[in-house]
């Protein structure tokens, strides 16, 4: 007669499995940072803009050690609290900057993967209760392994996902502000008012742009945690905790707003990237460009805000995401982690892919566009055989793929939340009706 195995045998080897995981993508940014590819790949202009370029943070905390202002000149555009941070974590903690964006990286999995299991476990607790959806379209629930699987995915995607892996390779201050991102992603889910209102107050005045993502965040405490005193609460902390590091900011360097704020929003400087500011102001006549400066900024933060904002208020998360992925189409000076960070999160809307329509266009575009950027580029900068409407094209295709996949992504949570409603049957007047998205 055979024994029965435990059922529970099986939990020590999925507890390894991200601890494994993790040990895994630590080596390998190690090897790609000490190999002789990664100068190539910290010098990109997909990698490395002038706000994310580690080179300008280093000249940037020479001069403060000098007592001269770095803002007093064009190569800064990190507000000078950041600045002090860096070098505070280097010289602290770290003594090696592969140490310290090697762990940065690693953080931001692990604060993710935690932040989706307990949103899994809340999604599935949600829709448990199976009786009350038309039984038609029972397979589109969740099942008890979904928070299992998703935790992994996401774990796998913000680790070894070749846009974030790249960033870190690269140096890129980035991996640091998406350590921020997922931390507020984590106190948001986890209810916690300070954690998430401070964090979100970290990533605005470091990029300006993910201020957008209070109203999000306002509605999860509203709909998802249930307490409106919560939610006046997270608004009131983050405006304090904006006014508290904008001061700390000005007792560094008082004039640095300009350098900061004001390049992020003026785009001065048209060295090209992977976003879409740069070509149109290079074509650009003077007399129009603040015209398209306004028009420009407002596509980037609050067109979709409100509209979004309205159609998804009971699920907060999608917003937050759709926000986050435009934010990395939009934003003036945008660049590879920006797309790997919103990627990492796809994960958690297992249960919509079985309604997405767009998932093989948008993979093979960000295949070729990804591919052809940096051949593009070589060619036009250094064979002189190609110009800047090459480079453009390829950017406009990437930034045109990454819009496919937010509308797709939110058009079937359209469809996944008529179908829990209504079932499979979508007969109007006796005849098939088609769900359409206008």
């Amino acid at each position: 007669m055979r024994k029965q195995q435990p059922k529970n045998e099986s939990k020590p080897s999925c507890a390894a499995a991200p601890v494994t995981l993790l040990v895994i993508a630590a080596v390998l940014r190690y090897l790609l940072m000490t190999s002789k590819y990664q100068g190539i790949i910290a010098n990109h202009v997909t990698i490395s803009t002038p706000l994310n370029s580690w080179k300008r943070v280093l000249e940037g905390s020479f001069l403060f050690s000098k007592d001269i202002n770095p803002y007093d000149g064009d190569r800064l555009h990190e507000m000078p609290l950041a600045v002090k941070f860096y070098q505070m974590v280097y010289e602290c903690m770290f003594k090696n900057v592969y140490f310290m964006f090697i762990a940065f990286d690693l953080g931001t999995g692990v604060l993710l993967y935690f932040a989706t299991k307990r949103y899994a476990k809340l999604f599935l607790e949600e829709h448990q209760e199976k009786g009350r959806f038309p039984k038609d379209v029972q397979e589109y629930l969740p099942r008890e392994d979904f928070p299992d699987k998703v935790t992994i995915y996401v774990l796998m995607s913000i680790l070894f996902n070749p846009y974030s892996l790249l960033g870190c390779v690269g140096f890129s201050t980035m991996g640091i502000h998406n350590f921020f991102l997922s931390l507020f992603i984590f106190g948001m889910v986890f209810g916690n008012v300070l954690i998430s209102s401070f964090a979100l107050a970290i990533c605005s005045c470091v990029s300006l742009y993910p201020v957008i993502l209070i109203l999000p965040l306002i509605t999860y405490f509203a709909k998802v945690h249930k307490s409106q005193l919560k939610a006046a609460s997270v608004a009131v902390s983050f405006i304090a905790f904006l006014i508290l590091i904008t001061w700390c900011n000005t007792k560094l360097s008082f004039n640095f707003a300009a350098n900061v704020y004001g390049f992020i929003l003026s785009v001065p400087d048209l060295q090209p990237n992977i976003g879409l500011f740069w070509y149109f102001f290079t074509e650009m006549f003077d007399h129009f460009r603040e015209l398209f400066i306004y028009s420009f900024q407002i596509n980037a933060t609050i067109l979709y805000l409100v509209p979004l904002s309205i159609r998804f208020r009971n699920t907060p998360f999608v917003l937050t995401v759709a926000l986050l992925f435009l934010i990395a189409i939009f934003k003036s000076y945008p660049c590879s982690s920006d797309l790997g960070f919103a990627l990492s999160l796809l994960p958690n809307f297992l249960h919509l892919f079985s309604f997405c329509q767009q998932g093989f266009v948008v993979g093979v575009i960000l295949l070729i566009t990804s591919s052809l950027a940096p051949v593009l580029w070589h060619l036009w900068i250094y064979n002189a055989s190609a110009n800047a409407n090459f480079y453009f094209g390829v950017t406009l295709a990437y930034a045109i793929a990454q819009i496919f996949l937010v509308t797709d992504i939110l058009f079937a949570q359209t469809k996944w939340e008529f179908s829990l409603k209504h079932g499979k049957d979508t007969k109007i007047d006796g005849e098939e009706g088609v769900l359409s998205l206008e």
